[in-house]
């Protein structure tokens, strides 16, 4: 092992102080380096151009080499070393979960031609190229190839693995697959993929990209290479297309067929499933009527590639030769034209239905030149004039099977607050996206923290509405503690730290659920007024020292413990002893005082201490009194003050200073004291010691535990102690909302939000106009799509309201305002198809289709 490493080191190092001299000779200045490099790496990305892979820990230490602007410096970097990149040194492949900036940097071939002839390149190593492949929206420097598996038909079991990049055509992977197989240049060859079914799939276009393709990493691909005569012996590979044996003789009902999840993808499969339970579309699709309407040049479309994508989906889960399909080909395809729907995250499924609704309206459009068309405005016109003409205007444009089926006509009426004016529009819709009722109240889980001592903390649930503000909580709890509202705080505890201490006029909304929301009874005012002599509130926190683990022991680490206290404290109580005694009242729940015994032992040790001085007696009597100190050294007692503070504070307005003289106390006492007092910050992490005058905000106060005084006094079980109050139990009921409601709500009239105003043509200004939509004609199959998912501001939820509609005679008439036609009376009456029900919540869950019926004789969804 150390001559393999000597022999490593010799081949990376010049082996000679002069052939190294010369090596530095030949190379330009540093700076000069270094700006040709620089120069070379800041150039954009080109698709198709080259860049080089080189190790960071070898670029950072040629960074620090030229910036040194030495040559003959000792951080000399050596030849180019890259071993860290790789696998191992037979295969040379990359290491899997590379990142830039963290491993390794990337070069242009400029700056990696300069360097290698500068510095060499490690004996054996190839160099690291990669091309610059472009994708939809994005240029970037392919990391990893696909690897793909080349084999002959004529023998399947010597394979070859070849690295492709994703832009590469099918045309390279013909020539490379003839080069490796020896094929004669007179010799005629396709190629066929082995797709995730077992059977065969031959690539007729070899001038498409393997990404167009959707080839993948590990994927089989088969030159086939003609008879001499003339014919192809893709018939002796009938046995790999055969099906495995349990599905050999499989022959079920069509459409009964399931979709096997990729990871995720069940909100694609939900939405594949109950589109295929669309009759018309289906059929549509089964009898090959597609064929003649694929549209391979409409720019707005996917080149009929979805279409067909989706067409082989319909065939193989019709065909009742399958128990389950692998939707793969369809995912990537699906991933190609659209990549927020690439990889293999969750999404919802009504946006990749929609995407899909209109891909395939593109792909299928009849209309092959689109002509401009101007929007129709009512201008005081009938309805029925306006309509036809905004009808006619779309079919110009968007005519398909889609638009045949899932297409129907909105209603949009603009009214002018300031002048009056009135702006009717007929637009096209595909699906009904329509608001639940949301409840107007909401239960908050929060505890109540008594100044009475001796009750332990109480929680509670409850109601308050959603759009109140924190005095809405203060009253809501009231009820059932019978404290007054303005004799409480409200605050986030988190991590044994106030996180906020709200004031009354703040909006509800910025609790979430998740937050620990402690209510404490408080006396005095909330707002303090100048001159006032309401009782002072001080927050509290409890830490606990732990010595560190210093040879001399002469830092303590603290930390934070229980639950933070509000503590009223009476002005003229407000002293270190004042505070301290009060504390002890409040803690006297789960805090025993120490016994007379141990206090008289303490008392043993002062006197001890206090032998030989004159004033012992004088100094005893100060001692009883508790007196302001530092934390390393013991000083004189003095007289404390307290005073009303000089203002409000910044930090936490409802509080005030207490002009306390030092940051901690006491040092020394004649009776046994459990804890020291410290000011610290809001965090409670850090001390304060600012004299009284130069304090401008008010102060957080620490209790400092030892150790071993917490072990004995301090009974952390009972501290955590609460009690349940009877409103506990109690769940917000949510009654079920019928779907007609939905709709009704989606018919109100609204307000536009000041981010989206409206231009009127009268006023010559963008207004807040009041804004309706009604439904005026009704598509064949109606896909209806209820918003479950709530945004705001501090945070987003899926409502969970239950939704009722019937199965069959879903009558929509009440809600269609165009003039009815007395001879079709069930014109606007649905049956239910199928629907997409997502389980779970924001971050997780899963979504699962639900079909109704089987006789393909629906008539709504």
């Amino acid at each position: 092992m150390a001559a393999v490493a000597a022999d490593s080191a010799a081949a990376a190092i010049p082996a000679s102080a002069e052939e190294r001299e010369r090596q530095r000779e030949a190379m330009p200045g540093l700076d000069e380096q270094w700006r040709q490099v620089e120069n070379g790496r800041e150039r954009p990305l080109r698709a198709g151009e080259s860049w080089f892979l080189v190790a960071q820990h070898w670029y950072k230490q040629w960074e620090v080499y030229v910036k040194e602007g030495d040559q003959d410096a000792d951080t000399f970097p050596g030849c180019i070393n890259n071993a860290g990149l790789f696998e191992d040194q037979i295969s040379w492949h990359l290491r899997e979960g590379l990142l830039e900036g963290d491993d390794y940097v990337l070069l242009p071939a400029t700056a990696w031609n300069y360097l290698v002839s500068w510095y060499g390149l490690e004996d054996g190593q190839p160099p690291i190229e990669r091309k610059v492949i472009e994708l939809p929206g994005i240029r970037k420097v392919e990391l990893y190839p696909i690897e793909l598996l080349l084999v002959q038909h004529s023998d399947m079991e010597t394979a070859f693995t070849i690295q492709f990049s994703h832009t590469d055509s099918l045309d390279l992977v013909l020539q490379t697959a003839r080069e490796q197989f020896l094929v004669e240049p007179q010799e005629d060859t396709r190629l066929w993929i082995k797709n995730s079914e077992g059977s065969l799939d031959r690539l007729c276009n070899t001038q498409i990209t393997l990404l167009d393709a959707s080839l993948e990493t590990g994927q089989l691909v088969i030159m086939e290479t003609r008879n001499k005569d003339g014919t192809w012996p893709s018939a002796q590979l009938c046995g790999m297309n055969s099906m495995p044996e349990e599905d050999e003789d499989f022959q079920g009902q069509p459409g009964i067929c399931g979709l096997t999840n990729l990871g995720n993808t069940c909100f694609m499969n939900s939405a594949l499933q109950c589109l295929s339970n669309v009759p018309q579309l289906t059929e549509y699709f089964l009898n090959n009527r597609y064929l003649e309407e694929l549209n391979f040049r409409n720019p707005l479309g996917m080149k009929g590639e979805l279409a067909e994508a989706y067409a082989d989906l319909v065939k193989q889960t019709w065909s009742g030769y399958h128990r389950s399909i692998v939707p793969n080909v369809f995912k990537n395809k699906v991933g190609h034209f659209a990549s927020q729907f690439l990889g293999y995250q969750q999404h919802d499924s009504q946006e990749l239905l929609s995407f899909l609704l209109d891909g395939l309206h593109e792909d299928l459009n009849r209309v092959k030149k689109k002509e401009y068309v101007e929007l129709c405005n009512g201008a005081g016109r009938p309805d029925l004039e306006v309509a036809q003409e905004a009808w006619l205007n779309h079919k110009r444009r968007n005519d398909s099977v889609i638009v045949d089926t899932f297409h129907g006509l909105f209603k949009s009426t603009l009214v002018c607050p300031d002048c009056g004016n009135v702006s009717v529009t007929f637009d096209p819709f595909c699906y009904l996206s329509v608001p639940l009722p949301v409840c107007p109240r909401r239960v908050l889980e929060v505890f109540f923290v008594p100044m009475d001592p001796r009750r332990k903390p109480e929680q509670h649930r409850v109601v308050v509405p959603k759009k109140g503000n924190i005095s809405d909580l203060c009253v809501a709890l009231s009820t059932h503690t019978s404290v007054a509202p303005d004799k409480m705080i409200v605050a986030d505890v988190f991590s044994h730290r106030f996180y906020k201490l709200y004031q009354l006029e703040d909006p509800l909304s910025s609790i979430l659920d998740r937050d620990d929301i402690f209510v404490y009874e408080v006396t005095g005012r909330i707002e303090p007024v100048e001159g006032s002599r309401d009782d002072i509130v001080v927050p509290v926190y409890l830490r606990e020292r732990t010595p560190s683990r210093d040879y001399n022991n002469s830092y303590y680490g603290l930390i934070l413990f229980g639950h933070p206290l509000l503590v009223s404290v009476p002005r003229d109580r407000f002293s270190w002893e004042g505070l301290y005694n009060i504390l002890m009242y409040r803690l006297s729940r789960y805090v025993t005082k120490p016994t007379s015994d141990e206090d008289d032992g303490d008392e043993k040790g002062d006197e001890d201490d206090d032998d030989g001085n004159e004033d012992s007696s004088s100094d005893e009597e100060k001692e009883e009194m508790p007196g302001p100190s530092t934390t390393n050294s013991v000083q004189e007692t003095e007289q404390e003050q307290a005073g009303p503070s000089s203002g409000v504070t910044r930090r936490c307005p409802f509080l005030l200073d207490n002009s306390l003289h030092t940051s901690q106390w006491p040092p020394r006492r004649r009776h046994k004291q459990l804890f020291t007092l410290q000011t610290v910050n809001s965090n409670g992490t850090s001390d304060r010691t600012t004299s009284p005058e130069e304090i401008q905000t008010q102060p957080y106060i620490a209790m400092d535990w030892e150790p071993e005084m917490k072990r004995r006094y301090y009974d952390e079980v009972e501290a955590e102690g609460y009690v349940k109050h009877d409103c506990v139990g109690y769940m917000l009921k949510k009654s079920p909302v019928q779907l007609q409601e939905c709709i009704r709500l989606f018919t109100t009239v609204e307000t536009l939000e000041k981010e989206n105003p409206w231009y009127c043509s009268s006023c010559k200004q963008h207004q807040l106009a009041t804004k309706k939509l009604d439904l005026w004609m009704l598509p064949e199959v109606l896909i209806i799509h209820l918003k479950r998912f709530s945004f705001s501001k501090l945070s987003r939820e899926k409502l969970d309201t239950l939704v009722q509609f019937p199965i069959r005679d879903l009558d929509f008439s009440e809600f269609v305002i165009k003039p009815k036609n007395d001879s079709a009376p069930d014109l606007y009456k649905y049956d239910l198809i199928a629907v997409s029900n997502h389980y779970g919540g924001m971050r997780d869950g899963h979504c699962m289709c639900q079909s109704v019926g089987r006789d393909m004789s629906w008539g709504g969804v």
